[in-house]
């Protein structure tokens, strides 16, 4: 594409470079830069991508992008927001991506994940070719490819569904967090379906308060377009339980679908029976009701499906293929994992790393716990400190035997974030384990047959940070690792 092409697509500005060379590629890395790169100049956190022109230009690129003027032999524009402006380029050069399929973005604080994974495998039984976007992994039809971020950068956004269009993929679903909700990187995604699980606290080191924290996520849905075409219409697909939709529902033109368990609503479960292996319910819809009987466990689990149903149903999957695909899967990786090892207690790994999915995920090992429960759990360096002790004050509420440990520290000295966690519950009784790997295996010699360890916090994650260094580590596999050498002895 000719830089001048690209470049009409900025409007309101005067770029005035007479220079219009080829553009094979857009990049914000100057060592990603090719021969004909346009480079675009990103200021983030820690790295300026002004400081990094120069070297883009002599690693190739044809043109740059930038916020301030730069003396270098290549075009440079200027314009007010470099990261505004890579949204639509980004959108551009890869040919409207999204504009071509059906599109499915899940937002909220806790179960995106989980929902859109359920998304996926109904869309899957229903015959569509699949993407999806999220805090795992990045796949396209079977195969999975790495991620940084949640949701990823506009460039790289757009890259990545250009690659899925190129392989057939008809549906697209990703989850959406409110980084890049508020961040611009979903500029440009034209969404059918807006999903929205809850809304708890978290990442109040990032959006400060609550308010800009909910506003944040309702960007989702007052960016989910403003006109009625029925050949492509929009829905917003809002959880009637929680206080949030509220505000969401006023923000949309979109035609509204809400679900939920308490409230009246379009898609709900009643005549609910969970047990130990499994949860039943009657799935109640515009479209008819159908008995549920899925393997996952938990009221949580069940907002999950309801949320997986409405957006499914809302992208015209039927009923009957909805229903028999919450009854055949199994769950979601590092989402209330069993680790079984052949003891006689159970061993569970789960991501709840906020107050309200710890507490959801306890009040669920509650219900079939026969013993003790143990619940092993720690809170991030570098983020929001004010759920620490809340979240110690959970897990002293449900659990027999809480320990407190690290959970990716990073910057910050492993005892000092958990003084803050012990600060909340300085009456109560405890146990603190810097080393995770030593709480792990003190919780796993200690349980007895029927109890429960519940291992909260990092879920499928594969990795400890620690200072600026990343090291291996599994809480399935040093768990398993526990389990074995009890066993053993």
């Amino acid at each position: 594409m000719k830089l001048h092409t690209l470049l009409s697509q900025l409007q309101n500005i005067k770029w005035n470079v007479e220079e219009n060379p080829e553009i094979l590629s857009i990049e914000m890395d100057s060592r990603e830069v090719k021969q004909d790169s346009l480079f675009i100049c990103i200021s983030g956190y820690t790295v300026d991508g002004h400081d990094y022109a120069e070297q883009a230009v002599r690693n190739g690129a044809a043109a740059v992008l930038s916020e301030k003027p730069l003396d270098l032999p290549v075009p440079v524009v200027v314009v007010k927001n470099t990261k505004r402006a890579m949204a639509l380029l980004a959108d551009a050069f890869y040919g409207h991506p999204t504009q071509g399929m059906h599109l499915i973005g899940v937002t909220g604080t806790n179960g995106k994940t989980s929902t859109t994974h359920l998304i996926e495998k109904i869309l899957q039984n229903a015959g569509k070719t699949t993407g999806l976007i999220g805090t795992m992994y990045i796949k396209i039809g079977d195969e999975e490819l790495s991620v940084k971020n949640t949701t990823p950068e506009s460039l790289t956004l757009q890259k990545t569904f250009r690659t899925m269009a190129d392989k057939g993929v008809s549906h697209g679903v990703m989850e959406v967090s409110s980084h890049a909700l508020h961040m611009g990187r979903v500029h440009g995604c034209d969404y059918d379906v807006a999903v929205f699980t809850n809304l708890t606290q978290d990442h109040l080191d990032y959006h400060e308060t609550m308010d800009a924290y909910r506003a944040a996520k309702g960007l989702l849905f007052s960016q989910l377009g403003n006109t009625f075409n029925p050949d492509k219409p929009k829905t917003a697909v809002l959880n009637a339980d929680d206080p949030a939709s509220g505000e969401f529902m006023s923000m949309t033109a979109a035609h509204i679908l809400t679900y939920g368990i308490d409230s009246e609503c379009d898609v709900s479960a009643r005549n609910i029976v969970m047990s130990p292996s499994g949860t039943a319910f009657d799935l109640v819809t515009p479209f008819g009701s159908q008995n549920i009987k899925m393997k996952l466990i938990g009221k949580f689990s069940i907002y999950n499906a309801l949320a997986a149903a409405s957006a499914c149903l809302a992208s015209g999957v039927s009923l009957e293929i909805v229903a028999g695909t919450l009854a055949e899967i199994e769950g979601v990786r590092g989402r209330f994992e069993v680790v079984d090892g052949g003891q006689d207690f159970s061993v569970i790994v789960d991501y709840a790393h906020t107050p309200d999915s710890l507490e959801n995920v306890l009040k669920t090992v509650k219900q079939f716990a026969a013993g003790k429960t143990f619940v092993i759990v720690g809170c991030g360096g570098d983020r929001d400190r004010t759920k620490r002790a809340i979240m110690a004050q959970i897990a002293v509420k449900y659990a027999e035997e809480p320990i407190f440990t690290s959970d990716n520290p990073r910057s910050e000295e492993p005892a000092a974030i958990l003084k803050e966690m012990e600060e909340g519950v300085e009456e109560a009784y405890f146990h603190t384990i810097e080393k995770r790997e030593d709480a792990i295996f003190y919780a796993v010699n200690e349980a007895k047959a029927g109890d429960v360890i519940l291992i909260a916090g990092k879920g499928h994650e594969t990795y400890q940070i620690i200072g600026s260094e990343v090291f291996d580590f599994d809480d399935r596999e040093v768990a398993l690792r526990a389990v074995q050498f009890k066993l053993n002895q």
